[in-house]
């Protein structure tokens, strides 16, 4: 009998094998206690059997992946054979009310690596640049529970069938349709486990997406289906896996299970051998049992319990925060500010790296994640300084682009208004233009890219995103730099927000002068088209390496525009470029940046162009118009301008 036992061993070694998914062309996995999985970014597994892609942190990305590559076709020029891919999920939010990340997606790619795939909106899958490529070979599935005007979204709790594109091929609401083929609706943030199956049929070139409850077969019609050619995509081997991501919203994005096979249905999961989802609710505090159950024996012992709750009340008033009901429906992700204040080494002044009326800004360090950030302190004691920081909370809190800076979050507490932004460790364009002698250190390249940033931000701002973002202060010390050089817009305190198509309305005067838009003094109308002004106005300054207005020995003061005309005039365009730069520019882009310059800060708003035009001649796309120098209305800059000089206008500190 004895001999048995290693021949059981080896019987009982080689099912093990079957179920957890060494056979290159099928596998299934009831749970992934001990699986061998290629996983990175916050993924693992947890002590119970599950693959937690992502846990309740902001902005994360996570991936669970086959570890090795799977051979698709039969032969190197063979077609894509058909396959089948079953999988049970679950989606914890953090907050029952709100959105939960960007839910999940099941990938076929020819690569593990997505170091260079952005999360949030992105999925983990891609970047700005990566997004829509051919050359990415990707396929994809996703579960969205966010809806995303940038690749068209149906909602915020649809499947799309994706290929090398978040835009998908085809989208539909997530459910199933029942025995009748009646559709019935699924949430995907339901905190419940739901199965969903993937087929691709190889004669028909027919992608089948099918998803149901947990406990039903699989329905009969597929949820959506899509024509298309996987052989024309996929390349060979190729790695299948998962990818999820969290944005503003944290969530814990769950595997269960998870089978597969190559021309044939994907094996069948054992449902009573999956690992449970884990449950959400309230945690005890431990405080609260420890008041109720101290007891009281002496009176040594009540002083002590005296002194305890003195240092803890002491404790609490260092810390504390304040909240309203606004801050629920707008806010993004808050911080405490016991972290802030420990990321800051208690706002030490060897942290600040700003400084200005509307606040300090001090870089601090996050103590779990490591993170560098940017934290802005603003004074709480006037209504204006409010509306600053709602403003911003609404607005950049929001938005999502490489040329704006990210707010992480905010904290409110009794006489202080608290924002954390990401950390941009060059600081300030305005640094680079007037350093401490004075003279600008950029080089023709890094002023070129920065101009075609900042232009590029303030495109998605007026253009491209759901709504209208007018900036309202568009200046040097409001670019940040990062570590690239990269220019990013930042300060969104002077913002306001409009409906696309909706009527401008009248606004008090603010912004910083002479980045101010004749308009603004004269009606008090503020369009997209006074940050183009504003942009106008800085784009000289970079290249001339002046301020917009300077004041002579004799007291007079003169604007760059008018000098820029001047020059203009007198055929010599070149020599207001900054000395600095001596000759290492490229004369026929510098020449375009000026003449766009004083287009974009021309008097009259309708003769300025759009932030896609400007782009458009940045990029070479479109040539600037000839005639618009000779305009009558130039002649009155000045005049104008000076008008603008005269009124109280408000101008903010940088962020960094």
């Amino acid at each position: 009998m004895s001999f048995l036992l290693p021949l059981l061993f080896v019987v009982l070694n080689l099912a093990s094998s079957i179920t957890n998914g060494d056979d290159h062309h099928k596998f299934v996995y009831n749970g992934f206690t001990g699986a061998n999985l290629s996983l990175d970014g916050t993924a693992m597994v947890t002590p119970n059997g599950l693959v937690e892609l992502t846990n309740d942190g902001i902005r994360l990305k996570g991936h669970a992946f086959y570890p090795s590559p799977l051979q698709f076709r039969n032969s190197p020029n063979g077609t894509v054979q058909s396959f089948s891919v079953s999988f049970v999920f679950g989606i914890i939010p953090i907050f029952s009310d709100l959105n939960s990340g960007h839910g999940i997606s099941f990938v076929v790619a020819p690569s593990k690596n997505f170091s260079d795939a952005i999360p949030a909106q992105y999925f983990g899958l891609f970047n700005s640049e990566t997004d829509g490529n051919s050359n990415g070979h990707i396929f994809a599935v996703e579960l969205d529970t966010v809806q995303n005007r940038e690749f068209k979204d149906i909602n915020d709790n649809h499947v799309g069938i994706d290929v090398n594109s978040l835009t998908s091929l085809k989208s539909y609401p997530a459910g199933y349709y029942d025995e009748s083929g009646m559709f019935r609706n699924l949430s995907l943030v339901s905190m419940e486990a739901m199965q969903v199956w993937v087929d691709y049929d190889r004669e028909a070139t027919q992608i089948n997406v099918t998803m149901a409850p947990l406990h039903m077969a699989k329905p009969v019609k597929p949820l959506l289906s899509a024509s298309y050619n996987l052989s024309e995509l996929l390349m060979e081997p190729a790695y299948i896996g998962f990818s999820s991501s969290t944005g503003a919203a944290g969530a814990r994005h769950y595997l269960l299970g998870w089978s597969f096979n190559i021309n044939g249905p994907a094996p069948a999961i054992d449902i009573a051998k999956l690992p449970k989802l884990p449950t959400v609710g309230p945690k005890s505090d431990p405080s609260k049992k420890l008041k109720i159950f101290l007891p009281i024996a002496t009176a040594a012992f009540l002083m002590a319990v005296g002194a305890a709750i003195f240092l803890l009340v002491r404790r609490r008033m260092r810390y504390a925060e304040l909240q309203e009901d606004w801050e629920i429906e707008f806010g993004p992700h808050r911080f405490t500010y016991k972290d802030l204040f420990h990321a800051t080494e208690g706002f030490q002044n060897k942290n600040l790296i700003g400084a200005g009326g509307a606040g300090r800004v001090y870089k601090g360090t996050l103590i779990g994640s490591k993170q560098d950030i940017a934290v802005k302190k603003i004074s709480h004691n006037s209504k204006q300084s409010m509306k600053q920081f709602v403003a911003e909370i609404v607005s950049i809190g929001h938005l999502q682009h490489r040329n704006l800076v990210r707010l992480l979050g905010y904290c409110r507490r009794k006489g202080e208004l608290i924002l954390v932004y990401e950390y941009m460790p060059n600081g300030s364009l305005e640094n680079f233009l007037y350093g401490q002698d004075g003279k600008c250190t950029l080089d023709w390249d890094q002023r070129f890219k920065i101009i075609k940033g900042i232009a590029s931000g303030l495109l998605y701002l007026h253009e491209e995103w759901e709504k209208v973002v007018i900036h309202r202060d568009v200046k040097p010390s409001n670019i940040l730099l990062d570590n690239e050089m990269n220019a990013k817009i930042g300060d969104f305190g002077l913002s306001r927000l409009h409906d696309h198509g909706a009527n401008l309305q009248t606004t008090h005067v603010v912004g910083t002068i002479g980045y101010l838009a004749p308009e603004i003094a004269l009606n008090g109308k503020v369009s997209p088209l006074a940050d183009v002004f504003s942009f106008g106005i800085l784009a000289l300054e970079i290249i001339c390496g002046q301020k917009p207005v300077k004041q002579n020995a004799q007291g007079v003061q003169h604007t760059l525009v008018d000098w820029v005309l001047e020059h203009w005039h007198k055929g010599s365009l070149v020599d207001a470029v900054d000395a600095n730069l001596q000759t290492g520019y490229d004369i026929a882009e510098v020449r375009l940046v000026l003449q766009l310059g004083l287009l974009c800060s021309h008097p009259s708003g309708q003769s300025r162009p759009s932030m896609r035009q400007v782009m458009q001649y940045l990029n070479g796309d479109m040539p600037l118009p000839e005639t618009f120098l000779t305009h009558p209305d130039f002649g009155m800059f000045h005049l104008l301008q000076e008008r603008v000089s005269n009124l109280s206008a408000m101008s903010y500190p940088s962020l960094a």
